[in-house]
């Protein structure tokens, strides 16, 4: 049977040979990488005898006192209880004590086995039982820890390789889907934006092989690079960290194992780690909290993320501004504002692309319905599953689809936005309402939008987000569903007035698409079903289709007026000849893509291709440089889209609506915004009059105590503030336009 193999080596080896004589480049000794990280500035010289007097009579050990290097400031009475071995440097060590919290200790190196590291000014080092090959900065507190080793291999979390290593030992991040075909390499400043270009095109081996060279420059691959503590990190009370980068200001308390990690913190956020906690193989951005038994496996998280309550991340990317407690994700590209709070959620194999929320219980991966595991799902802006919602892989869902309690038997395509699914068991049917949204919650739509900005605390914004419930992706996928529900209202019609006639495809729109505009109210007596919406033989039904399809025209008309409202102020129009001036000659409406919450062009995101593959772009900062570039055109090509659906929604051309156009069209806006603003207030008043909800208070004023008054919200108050400047804005436009 297998045994373990003990190595023995000679005493005097301990704390040298960190790089093995293969990789030791010549002339260079084996300090020679640690001398270029070490960046404190501090000038160490030997000991006097003195000094080693007084560290021999404190009980510590050397192996050669003339390995162990000091500042001039060092002090030899704050060294106790220690044993050193290979070179060792100590920068200044004054008496007194570091506080931090609840917890303060004198400064000084205490109790601890010390190999090959180096220490910057005023560092506690208490109860390190194996401290080795780390560089360590000042003011830093380090105190009850088992083991803090760092090998001349060590990649911090980076998907490379080191001289002499085999690709097996190279780890990669299996998301989107089990079966590792849509792998891609972790590397620090990983954005959303990359791991979605990287997992989403591999079909495209030249960019594979590019993406993969990208990674492999980023980092030398030399051995011997030693872990590095930044200034102020608190460690206290954890077992073993090995081959961990810590950036300054960070806080880790009684971890369980953390391994192969870069922990970024510092001035752009402080991360934080908590007690029981197993992480390995990862990224940890700036600002991020990982708290109460969480376990993290090949992963990155981006800035200002959170992992809590025991919660499980394996094989996945986490976007910006996200928060994962209580439930495990595997396998998944999640995009930033990500909230999954709830026990027994279970989410694999999943693009998430953002603003969602996963209620408990859902179960968003019971993927094995094929024959292996190779089934994913892609979850459109916004998407938000209720309570014990099962799904099946493959399924797809458009931005905002929000689905009902149930357990749906199988794959889903949903090509409606804003729409509520529902698994009506007694009739045996899928039932899909357009527009739900807007429709029955437009407080929580209106507010998501509000509290994504408000929470966004990135500092370097490479990627400009976008949180609005109205951009290119979720317009165009509105054009998909007014064709839509014209195509499905035109059967149903012919299919209860004609039955068994034959008609084409274009006199079924016309016919569905003349019912629906003119609002018949005949539409809302015919069943109208959806197709290729669920991979089942049974009934996929739309409700409230005259509504939804009227809300739908008037959120593009509204989306137009906007940008051109946006385009009058930042121009400076002050009549309408310079506005129809002002005014595109020619429009067209363009496809987008949502690129880790990052909305762009889709010809824009070929280019950025085309200039990967021809090596036009030769690195990762360079791609990130080509977000930040896209980003500033974001507000000029948003307006672009938005002139070009009001154009090719109302059938004009831009240059040439009269005034009267112009006004009718002010006039829908401001229609448009009120039942917005009464929706808004509308959908948070039912919370206040449901006699199921008020029946837990006594009193009227105890449930104001608890929930607070209705008109004190400071959302619906600022949404009425927002509403009358609207409306003032529209009386300036056409006063201005009117002499």
């Amino acid at each position: 049977m297998p045994i373990n193999i003990i190595s023995k080596t000679a005493l005097n080896s301990l704390g040298y040979g960190f790089i093995q004589a293969p990789y030791l480049p010549k002339g260079k000794d084996e300090y020679y990488l640690r001398n270029i990280q070490n960046r404190n500035g501090i000038n160490y010289r030997q000991l006097d005898a003195y000094e080693i007097e007084v560290l021999v009579r404190n009980r510590n050990t050397s192996d050669d006192w003339n390995k162990l290097l000091v500042s001039d400031a060092f002090n030899p009475e704050l060294v106790k209880n220690c044993k050193f071995y290979g070179l060792v440097r100590i920068g200044k060590l004054e008496p007194l004590c570091l506080g931090f919290s609840d917890l303060k200790v004198p400064v000084g190196l205490y109790n601890s086995t010390i190999i090959s590291c180096d220490f910057g000014d005023n560092v506690v080092i208490d109860g390190v039982h194996y401290l080795a090959h780390y560089i360590i900065g000042s003011e830093v507190i380090i105190t009850n820890v088992d083991e803090m080793v760092t090998t001349n291999h060590s990649k911090f979390g980076n998907g490379i390789l080191k001289e002499g290593e085999d690709e097996d030992v190279r780890i990669w991040m299996e998301i989107c889907n089990e079966n590792t075909g849509r792998k891609v390499l972790p590397f620090v400043g990983m954005l959303p934006g990359d791991a979605y270009l990287w997992s989403k095109y591999k079909d495209d081996e030249i960019l594979q092989e590019k993406f993969k060279q990208l990674t492999a420059k980023q980092f030398k691959p030399h051995r011997g690079y030693y872990g590095k503590i930044g200034d102020r990190t608190v460690i206290k009370n954890t077992k073993i960290l090995k081959d961990v980068w810590i950036g300054s200001d960070a806080y880790i308390k009684g971890a369980n194992k953390l391994k192969n990690l870069t922990i970024n913190s510092g001035e752009e956020g402080r991360t934080q780690i908590g007690e029981g906690c197993e992480i390995v193989n990862g990224i940890i951005g700036y600002g991020c909290r990982l708290f109460y038994g969480i376990k993290a496996v090949r992963f990155v998280m981006a800035d200002h993320s959170q992992l809590k309550y025991g919660a499980r991340l394996i094989n996945s990317y986490l976007g910006q501004n996200a928060t994962i407690s209580c439930c495990e994700v595997l396998n998944s590209l999640i995009f930033p504002a990500h909230e999954q709070h709830h026990n027994n959620s279970f989410l694999c194999a999943a693009v998430v692309m953002g603003q969602s929320n996963i209620a408990a219980g859902a179960t968003i991966g019971s993927n094995h319905n094929s024959r292996g595991a190779d089934g994913e799902v892609i979850l459109g802006r916004g998407f938000w599953p209720g309570l014990c919602v099962s799904l099946k892989h493959n399924s797809k869902f458009a931005s905002f689809t929000i689905l009902s309690k149930g357990d749906y038997p199988a794959e889903l395509n949903i090509q409606v936005p804003f729409s509520l699914v529902s698994n009506d068991l007694s009739k045996d049917q899928l039932v899909v309402m357009p527009g739900y949204w807007f429709l029955y919650n437009m407080y929580a739509l209106a507010r998501n939008a509000w509290k994504y900005i408000d929470r966004d605390k990135r500092i370097e914004k490479i990627q400009h987000l976008e949180y609005d419930y109205l951009a290119p992706d979720t317009i165009n996928e509105i054009f998909t569903a007014l064709e839509l529900l014209e195509i499905a209202t035109g059967k149903a019609y012919q299919h209860k007035m004609h039955p068994g006639k034959k008609t084409s495809k274009e006199e079924v729109i016309a016919i569905g698409k003349n019912l629906l505009k003119t609002g018949n109210k005949i539409v809302d007596q015919l069943e109208i079903l959806a197709e290729g919406f669920e991979n089942s033989k049974r009934k996929v039904v739309y409700t409230k289709v005259l509504k939804a399809y009227k809300v739908f025209e008037e959120l593009i008309v509204f989306y137009g007026i906007r940008a051109m409202l946006g385009l009058v102020k930042q121009e400076g129009i002050t009549n309408f000849d310079h506005f129809i001036q002002a005014m595109p000659a020619k429009t067209q409406r363009n496809q987008w893509i949502n690129l880790g919450g990052q909305l762009m062009p889709e010809s824009d995101l070929l280019v950025l291709r085309k200039k990967i593959n021809n090596d036009k772009i030769k690195s990762w900062d360079e791609i990130h440089g080509y977000y930040e570039t896209m980003g500033t055109k974001y507000a000029e090509q948003k307006t672009a889209h938005a002139l070009a659906s009001l154009a090719e929604h109302l059938g004009i051309n831009l240059k040439k609506i009269t005034p009267e156009q112009f006004n009718s069209l002010l006039n829908s806006v401001v229609s448009t915004k009120e039942w917005m603003a009464k929706g808004i207030y509308d959908s948070k008043a039912k919370d206040f009059v449901n006699p199921y909800r008020k029946m837990v208070y006594e009193t009227t004023a105890e449930m104001n105590a608890v929930v607070g008054k209705l008109e004190d919200n400071s959302f619906i108050k600022e949404q009425v503030t927002e509403l009358k400047r609207f409306k003032r804005e529209i009386s300036a436009i056409r006063k201005a336009f009117s002499k």
